[in-house]
C-alpha cells in the first residue's frame, strides 16, 4: 500500500501539479507583498513628481492616457522569484529525490540484439551452440549479398 502511494507521488506530472498550483500560488503571496512594499517605491524614485508614477503619459493633461511602467516590471520581478524559488527549493530537491529514490529503467536492447537473442534461442531449440548459429548467419547474409 505504501509503495502504490510512493510510486504516486513521485509521478511527475503529481508532483509538477502540487508544486504549480499549492506552493506556487502561497508564494505569489509573498512576492507580492515584497515588490509593493520594496520594489514599488524604488521604481517611483524614477518616475515623475505627480502620483502616477514611473510611466509615459501620452497627451498632456490626460491621466486615462499615461502608460505605467512599473507595474510591468514588478510583474517580471514578481514572476522570476516565483519561477527561481520554486525550482531551486521544490525542483531540484525533488530531482535529487528522484534519482536517489525512483526506479531505473533498464536500457531497452535494440533491434540488432533482439534478433542476435532470437537466434540463439532458435539455434539452442535445433541443438546448435550460440557459435555455430552466428557462422550460419554470417553465411547467410554473405549469399544473399
Amino acid at each position: 500500500m505504501l509503495a502504490g502511494f510512493k510510486d504516486f507521488l513521485m509521478r511527475g506530472n503529481v508532483v509538477d501539479l502540487a508544486v504549480a498550483v499549492v506552493i506556487g500560488t502561497a508564494f505569489t503571496a509573498v512576492v507580492t507583498a515584497f515588490t509593493k512594499g520594496l520594489i514599488n517605491p524604488l521604481l517611483a524614485m524614477f518616475g515623475s513628481t505627480n502620483e502616477l508614477g514611473l510611466g509615459v503619459q501620452l497627451v498632456a493633461d490626460k491621466p486615462a492616457t499615461f502608460i505605467q511602467i512599473g507595474p510591468i516590471i514588478t510583474a517580471f520581478i514578481n514572476f522570476f522569484v516565483v519561477a527561481a524559488v520554486l525550482y531551486f527549493v521544490l525542483m531540484l530537491p525533488m530531482k535529487s529525490l528522484k534519482n536517489r529514490f525512483g526506479t531505473t529503467k533498464a536500457a531497452e536492447p535494440t533491434e540488432t540484439e533482439l534478433l542476435i537473442e532470437i537466434r540463439d534461442l532458435l539455434a539452442k531449440q535445433q541443438g546448435l551452440d550460440p557459435e555455430q548459429a552466428e557462422a550460419i548467419s554470417k553465411e547467410r547474409a554473405t549469399e544473399s549479398a
